[in-house]
């Protein structure tokens, strides 16, 4: 069961910008183009956001203000997982008797996995369980955010001399005496004399009314570096004090080299995207705004309308020997599909690829039904298959056999063919025309497939 555990040695090809081969499970298709797409091909689009521990949903600007990150939920510094908040109990001075002490609660974070806790940083116990944690300030913040605001600066200039210069090349007025004769002249002279012209004015850049032009120092190399200590290279490492490369890299704006430096990390925002078919602009995946959801308005994934090829058995392949390999072919739809096998034009980038013989007859696959299997009462269909073409067909699923002819003495053997079945959009609204429905009728599709059936057998 090729496509279930191995889905790289059945591939479907996508006609697109880029022909990419791709498993089925991994393609969409869009039902108005009549096309398989991948997720390089389709448009994504964010619908939301939300924190994938608390579930808060926020718009995309709060999150865009917050970068991207969840107020509330923190993830582990050393193992990255989801940290809790804990609760204990401890000595505190009464306010108006400093001789006595009571019970308070105080809490902390720490991680049920690899048992981190916040005061192994050194960060204080809270006397509320929500509330602002102690978090440390970066050293280079001001320099950085002055430098996202010259950049942001510097774009903005270059979108106004863009699009200034696509309005300057603009064709000149009529002469002035041609156009009295039609009665023009005096609104073109009143347009002229007045005010610029209201677009231009928007793209102007309003001299001696410009922004105040922020200026960043570059930054300047050091000569000297701090020196090393002396006993660095013959010291002894404790492996639990130092932090990974991929500690390090998550936390990009201190680089904690030390474990007693790790601080715990807002967790990162998570999104639901909808995916849009570059060609038609219909939707092809469509999730559910809530973040609790994992249901689809729209899920047009690809198993779900087109017949599944699956490689069943492979007998020993031997150079220039024909072999005869089973192969399933799945109906996901309801309704009765016609299926053909075609040869593929011969391709001479495609020299190393197998001789294949496909049976010319058309296949008829019977609709999916989920409780065919448990009714003992239903009469099997009478389908009258040719043995030397169909190996056994059971419910909607259909084996079928080829004959293939290694072509090379060594290496994988790959062939393909084209696949082409029936689809009824039964989908689209009903629109009556003079000729009566059309949304119901059959269109014929193809598809090109790729199968790796394994090594030469020498």
């Amino acid at each position: 069961m090729a496509s279930l555990l191995q889905s790289d040695r059945v591939l479907y090809r996508v006609e697109g910008e880029k022909q990419l081969l791709a498993p089925l499970s991994q393609l969409y298709f869009c039902r108005y183009c009549g096309e398989l797409r991948s997720l390089e091909c389709v448009s994504h689009e964010v619908d939301s956001h939300y924190c994938p521990s608390c579930l808060e949903n926020m718009p995309s600007a709060e999150a865009k203000l917050k970068k991207n990150r969840c107020a509330n939920c923190f993830d582990c510094p050393c193992c990255m997982h989801t940290l809790s908040t804990r609760a204990t109990s401890m000595q505190a001075p009464l306010p108006d008797d400093p001789a006595k002490t009571t019970m308070k609660k105080a809490y902390y974070l720490a991680c049920g996995f690899c048992r981190w806790t916040s005061r192994d940083v050194g960060m204080a116990d809270k006397s509320v369980a929500s509330g602002g944690w102690q978090e440390p300030d970066n050293p280079h913040t001001q320099r950085i955010n002055k430098l996202v605001e010259y950049y942001q600066q510097l774009a903005q200039k270059e979108k106004l001399e863009r699009d200034r210069k696509k309005l300057v090349r603009r064709r000149a007025y009529m002469p002035l005496a041609f156009s009295d004769k039609y009665g023009r002249g005096t609104r073109l002279q009143r347009q002229r004399s007045g005010a610029p012209i209201a677009s231009l004015v928007g793209l102007s850049l309003k001299e001696g009314e410009d922004q105040k032009e922020i200026k960043v120092e570059p930054a300047q190399a050091l000569d000297e570096v701090e020196p090393l200590p002396e006993d660095y290279y013959t010291r002894p490492i404790n492996l639990t004090e130092v932090t990974t490369l991929h500690q390090r890299l998550l936390q990009p704006d201190f680089q904690p080299i030390c474990a007693s430096q790790l601080h715990p990390r807002h967790k990162h925002l998570l999104i639901k995207r909808s995916l849009r078919c570059r060609k038609c602009e219909h939707n092809l995946s469509k999730p559910e705004f809530n973040p609790t959801s994992i249901k689809f308005k729209i899920q047009l994934v690809a198993v779900n309308y087109i017949p599944e090829v699956r490689i069943m058995s492979i007998p020993n392949l031997r150079y220039m020997k024909e072999s005869q390999v089973l192969l399933t072919l799945t109906n996901p739809v309801e309704n009765v599909t016609h299926v053909m096998l075609a040869p593929c034009e011969e391709d001479p980038e495609d020299d190393n690829k197998a001789k294949v013989v496909v049976p010319l007859k058309e296949l008829v696959l019977a609709g999916k039904d989920a409780a065919a299997e448990y009714d003992e009462l239903a009469e099997p269909q009478d389908f009258q298959d040719d043995p030397d073409v169909v190996a056994f067909r059971k419910a909607n699923k259909v084996g079928v056999f080829i004959k293939v002819t290694p072509q090379q003495e060594e290496g994988q053997v790959m062939l393909s063919f084209k696949l082409k079945h029936e689809f009824r959009n039964l989908a689209t609204p009903m629109r009556p025309t003079d000729e009566g429905d059309s949304s119901s009728e059959a269109v014929w599709l193809s598809h090109h497939v790729e199968l790796s059936l394994g090594p030469v057998v020498p």
